[in-house]
């Protein structure tokens, strides 16, 4: 007799409870999920996202993943992937694509080998879509899998797997082209309609829907500057030989890290040493005004800034905008009847540009403070300032870049910097590492540290955190007159040491589950490099403390 388990998924908004023969998949109950305006790419069983061709071997929970959510996107990214690789295979079996940074709801590509146009390259993709073949997930041997990448010329791939301590190896299949598994995907190749491809620069970009409007692309906006920046990482990697995780991995198991280290911190650091000279050299500047994601490193970019400044013969004053808030009583309700303290409004921002006009008129003024407790704003007698000729004021924080922060203050007296935590290192051929995730696991690690808060706590609101800088962040980054990059290729492997035990802590009843477990496979890829290592004025000890700097 078969084996019965019992399955409750909700339906119409009541919890329904079915009793299916163990082995069932989970795309048998795609018409009870079915809904108009969107796709069924995936499931959460028990709170862990699952393909739909995924068996259920226990009693357990499902809740169905749409193509409009934030993990129904990634999905389908993650597919539409794996179908550029398979059909630049089929085109060129000799030709390298390599996936790059994210730039407006798309991927660069750069091409080693063999050049494929762009339209050829869409044709064929279309071909495989129109075909509507299946995306087969298996296991295979370590010795299996090493032979596979070899013949499939995936050179990263292949480096990757002296590090992978394991003996069976995921990988996912479109016709004849394989690649490594780094999550579930669509059942076939007839659902990833919504696409473009293009030539971009030297490469190609794979273009994707948002979530919000999952059946149309948006279109396109060129980021330059933010590309420009990227690019010049990218050669700096390559000439250091250090552009994927295996590469870096090489060198913590050669015990050559150290160097590296050196060689990471001292780029960054000359980076904003050459900022600080843009500043010195237009001599009219008196306030730079630094604004980046959330866990960009704005504070210790702000305080590393202060100190090249200083070695040129000015004197750096340090304003957080955080003393401008207006007060909990003052702030204005976001739609779900919140205060929203990430909007503009919630500061005082007439009182900051007249506190901006006054200092550099020469007056006195008192800077505001803020108690977080109370929610209120309040003066101290202790706060006042003034602005020397040779002193130059540093304000960070997440509006810096919007015109009407600083309405008032003269355009040249302005600096405006955007950080960006843009990792140049993929984790393969076709598997990058995002900056979204880099940021993220930086604030759990942080948020830990210093606030003792669960990662499951972080995961949770970082949804909210991502829309707040969609709103007032992402849109200005063009502003800028100069752009950071923050990432050190080497954090990953230190924030591991941290960040991997508090992800392990999220258990399956955890809504956060899925994302955890992602973020823990993710970080498998990295191998662990001791906190001891990090020098005590980078940037990473901003989330995982002994810094030299006070915060």
């Amino acid at each position: 007799m078969a084996k019965m388990i019992k399955i409750s998924y909700i339906r119409e908004g009541k919890t329904q409870v079915k009793e299916v023969e163990a082995g069932s998949q989970v795309f048998s109950f795609m018409p009870e999920f079915n809904i108009n305006g969107a796709r069924l790419v995936a499931a959460k069983v028990n709170n862990e996202l699952c393909s739909l061709d995924s068996s259920l071997e226990f009693d357990c929970k499902i809740e169905p993943v749409y193509n409009n959510t934030k993990e129904g996107m990634s999905v389908y990214r993650r597919s539409l992937c794996l179908l550029m690789a398979a059909a630049a295979h089929k085109l060129s079996p000799k030709t390298r694509i390599l996936v790059g940074n994210s730039i407006c709801y798309g991927y660069y590509y750069t091409i080693e080998g063999p050049a494929i146009e762009a339209e050829a390259l869409k044709k064929e993709m279309q071909n495989l879509i129109n075909k509507d073949l299946p995306i087969r997930t298996q296991v295979i041997s370590w010795e299996q899998a090493a032979e596979l990448f070899e013949k499939l010329n995936l050179k990263e791939t292949r480096k990757q797997l002296n590090h992978t301590c394991t003996s069976k190896i995921m990988i996912n299949t479109i016709d004849d082209f394989s690649d490594l598994y780094f999550g579930p995907l669509v059942l076939s190749t007839g659902s990833l309609q919504v696409f473009d491809l293009i030539k971009y620069q030297d490469g190609l970009m794979l273009r994707f829907p948002k979530s919000k409007t999952p059946n149309t692309l948006q279109p396109f906006k060129d980021e330059s500057k933010l590309f420009s920046i990227y690019k010049q990482y990218k050669e700096w990697g390559k000439r250091v030989n250090v552009t994927s995780a295996a590469s870096l991995n090489d060198l913590v198991a050669q015990r050559k890290i150290d160097d590296f280290i050196d060689i990471a911190e001292t780029y960054q650091e000359k980076n904003i040493s050459v900022i600080a000279s843009q500043i010195v050299k237009s001599k009219k500047v008196r306030v730079v005004l630094i604004a980046g994601p959330s866990s960009s490193g704005k504070t210790t970019s702000a305080k590393k800034l202060g100190l090249e400044l200083q070695a040129m013969g000015y004197q750096p004053k340090l304003i957080s905008l955080d003393c401008y808030y207006a007060g909990r009583d003052k702030t204005p309700l976001d739609e779900n009847g919140k205060p929203d303290y990430e909007c503009l409004e919630a500061l005082n921002v007439e009182l900051l540009n007249q506190n901006l006009v006054d200092l550099f008129a020469g007056k006195e003024v008192t800077i505001p403070s803020y108690d977080f407790h109370t929610g209120t704003s309040y003066f101290e007698e202790s706060n006042k300032m003034k602005l020397e000729p040779n002193e130059i004021l540093i304000m960070e924080g997440i509006h810096g870049l919007n015109p009407k922060l600083t309405e008032k203050v003269p355009d040249e007296y302005k600096f405006k910097i955007y950080l960006s935590a843009l990792t140049q290192l993929n984790l393969d051929d076709h598997n990058r590492v995002s900056t979204s995730d880099n940021r993220l696991i930086r604030r759990i690690v942080r948020d830990n540290n210093f606030r003792g808060k669960p990662a499951e706590g972080t995961i949770a609101m970082w949804p909210s955190v991502q829309k707040g800088e969609e709103l007032h962040i992402f849109p200005y980054h063009g502003n800028a007159d100069a752009i950071l990059n923050t990432a050190l290729d080497y954090e990953l492997n230190v924030l591991r040491v941290y960040a991997a035990p508090l992800l392990r802590r999220v258990n399956p009843t955890m809504p956060e589950y899925s994302e955890a477990q992602r973020l823990l496979h993710f970080l498998e890829n990295f191998a662990t490099i001791a906190p001891t290592e990090v020098p005590p004025r980078s940037i990473i000890r901003e989330f995982i403390g002994g810094s030299a700097f006070h915060y």
